[in-house]
């Protein structure tokens, strides 16, 4: 496994276009995609992104913690849509609100940061409240104490690492007994959906030669 950089955090919101407002006003990003099934919002489609998917509310708060991004200066935590938490921390970047961090409950933190590891994410040191973590190219995966109840209707769709090969990760997901959810062959991208602690979706996505999005 080969993660290159976190690419998006993608999430469940009872209104795609309202958030999508919210974070062109508050973080200056802009919608980099919108079709049928998602919005894209991002300060750089190469960078880190939203993935917006529209369902029925309320969602549940299930695994998702908060969404963080890194800016030059920090701005406190809000509830951008309904359980959804984002905020910004100040930490070093050549790009303003590019994703720093996603946090997500689990009822051993170390222990599940351990198993991200089997995904390609690297150890990391811990956060600064003392969360273990796992890293790629400096941006974060961070778990906290917490019971994770099952729920139909979660707040987070998936997360996303940027790969050279989509199906070179497929092929070792299944040497190496990491279940495979879906494989999607999309216009701009390839994409494999592996399932990990908690049964939380992992996309390792390939962006095609004809990805050119802005």
């Amino acid at each position: 496994m080969r993660p290159k950089t976190l690419d998006h955090v993608a999430v469940w919101v009872e209104d795609r276009d309202a958030l999508a407002a919210h974070c062109e006003r508050a973080y200056g990003m802009h919608v980099i995609d919108r079709n049928d099934k998602f919005t894209l919002v991002g300060v750089d489609a190469r960078r880190g992104k939203l993935t917006l998917f529209e369902a029925d509310g309320p969602r549940q708060q299930g695994v998702l913690r908060h969404v963080a991004l890194r800016a030059s200066e920090a701005a406190p935590f809000e509830e951008a849509s309904p359980g959804l938490q984002i905020g910004v921390v100040a930490a070093p970047t050549d790009v303003e609100h590019d994703l720093d961090h996603v946090a997500i409950y689990a009822a051993d933190p170390e222990e599940t940061a351990r198993e991200w590891e089997r995904l390609g994410f690297a150890a990391a040191d811990p956060a600064s409240n003392g969360a273990p973590r796992v890293e790629v190219a400096g941006a974060y995966v961070e778990f906290h104490q917490g019971e994770v109840e099952p729920g139909d209707r979660p707040l987070l769709h998936h997360v996303a690492v940027l790969v050279d090969s989509a199906e070179e990760h497929r092929d070792e997901a299944e040497r190496i007994g990491i279940e495979v959810d879906d494989f999607v062959d999309a216009p701009n991208t390839l994409a494999v959906f592996l399932l990990g602690p908690d049964r939380v979706r992992v996309e390792y996505v390939e962006h095609k030669p004809t990805f050119s999005l802005v």
